[in-house]
């Protein structure tokens, strides 16, 4: 049988709609069988069990595996795992007291958009998930409790984020001085808590210390990183935050790799989140097109998937031909249709995808997207995701000074919700009644 990828998709917007389940969902490898139901956490009077645990133990190992990262210590990593859980269920407890919440429609659709991934249908996703271990109804309720969180964040962080004219200009500026550096970083975090005593800023420095000695004497980081870092994802991804532009990183970044070779291992260096073990995977010059004008579409879609058979594919292309004679003739309402047939997020908006940049689409949308006139809709297009049809309502000629202060704006964004979303995370923990029932 083949094996899942639970891995994270590239949507095909490129806007990580589900990196809340990346972040969210805490995986571990397995350790030995722990009693299951055994109440092994209480989070403001929520419990956590010993089979969350294991679920997510499995999970994690097949993620581990896929990336080729050495197993951690399986003990010790399932402690970093409950603490995962336990800031999980912090954050959905917060959502819910605050109003949130995540309909039907959207676990549907993110689901599919998971099996899709896998390439296979949602009936044989649930069967393979479920072959190897995993509740298809456990794996529900978490993919809506890590939407949830995703858009707990997006409320509480990067609805907050404030970015003047005067750090638009300066990031302007000091993008124009030098070819951008692009440095691909790796890390190891160390929570302290908000109101940290001497004696645990002093304790957590001195485990920074001891992990960053051991990584210079040719530890491996990944393992190193999975089963120590209390950062997000860490424990999947060995604690790589992956490539970009040096503008991008949080200057506390910057500054400690100036002059480093790939490889280095800086640190510990302090944050408000912590004390963080760097390593400089490695670096290279950025390509730029900051000086070319833009052209930018505004586009609206309803995108239908087949199961797969030739005959589904067939029924499919008529549908959206039916539709796109509807919309044509204007007897139907072009986001009326969608919202009606689409299965994709943008459905509630009538299909509307807002403005897009050259590359925020995969290939096959944005080529066929360029070729329409204001006002025309496409025949069906087939993409990884389905099949598709575009309405172009505006196109519109960005300067090269607007392009780069969208560049300068989104790369001040990105930084400070990084810089902050620890930050509140671990506030967030602190706020937390936890009782522990491990042993």
């Amino acid at each position: 049988m083949k094996s899942l990828s639970l891995m994270p998709p590239r949507g095909w917007l490129g806007q990580g709609w589900w990196l809340g389940l990346v972040l969210g969902l805490p995986f571990t490898a397995s350790s030995e069988p722990l009693k299951l139901d055994r109440v092994i956490a209480i989070v403001n009077s929520e419990p956590i069990t010993a089979s969350e645990l294991r679920q997510s133990a499995r999970i994690a190992e097949r993620q581990l595996q896929q990336q080729g990262v050495t197993l951690p210590d399986a003990a010790e990593l399932d402690r970093q795992v409950l603490e995962r859980l336990i800031l999980d269920r912090a954050q959905v407890q917060t959502a819910r007291e605050q109003g949130l919440r995540v309909d039907d429609a959207q676990v549907e659709r993110s689901i599919a958009r998971i099996a899709e991934e896998n390439g296979v249908s949602v009936s044989a996703f649930r069967d393979q998930l479920e072959a190897e271990g995993v509740s298809f109804e456990r794996f529900r309720a978490d993919m809506r409790d890590n939407i949830l969180m995703s858009r707990l964040r997006e409320r509480e962080v990067d609805s907050r984020i404030a970015i003047s004219e005067a750090e638009i200009e300066a990031q302007v500026a000091a993008a124009r001085k030098a070819r951008p550096i692009e440095l691909k970083i790796a890390q190891i975090l160390l929570g302290v808590p908000e109101n940290a005593t001497s004696e645990q800023l002093e304790s957590s420095r001195l485990k920074a210390e001891g992990l960053a000695v051991r990584a210079r004497a040719g530890g491996d980081f990944a393992v190193l990183a999975a089963s120590s870092s209390e950062a997000a994802g860490a424990a999947e991804t060995g604690g790589s935050l992956g490539w970009r532009e040096a503008e991008r990183w949080p200057s506390l970044f910057v500054d400690a790799m100036r002059g480093q070779k790939a490889g280095a291992i800086v640190g510990p260096v302090r944050s408000g989140a912590g004390f963080h073990v760097l390593k400089l995977e490695d670096l290279r010059s950025a390509e730029t097109d900051r000086d070319r004008p833009v052209v930018q579409n505004r586009a609206s879609h309803i995108l239908i998937r087949a199961a797969g058979s030739a005959t589904e594919e067939i029924q499919t292309q008529r549908l959206l031909k039916d539709l796109r004679d509807r919309a044509v003739a204007r007897t139907d309402d072009f986001a009326d249709l969608a919202r009606q047939h689409s299965i994709d997020g943008s459905a509630p908006r009538g299909g509307d995808l807002g403005w897009l940049d050259p590359g925020d689409t995969v290939p096959e949308f944005d080529q066929a997207m360029q070729a329409l006139t204001v006002g025309e809709i496409s025949q069906p297009v087939r993409s990884q995701f389905g099949w598709h049809l575009i309405l172009l309502n505006e196109r519109r000629t960005g300067s090269a000074e607007t392009r780069e202060r969208l560049i300068a704006r989104n790369a001040l964004r990105e930084k400070k919700a990084r810089e902050q979303v620890q930050e509140w995370l671990q506030r967030l923990r602190d706020r937390a009644f936890v009782e522990l029932r491990l042993d």
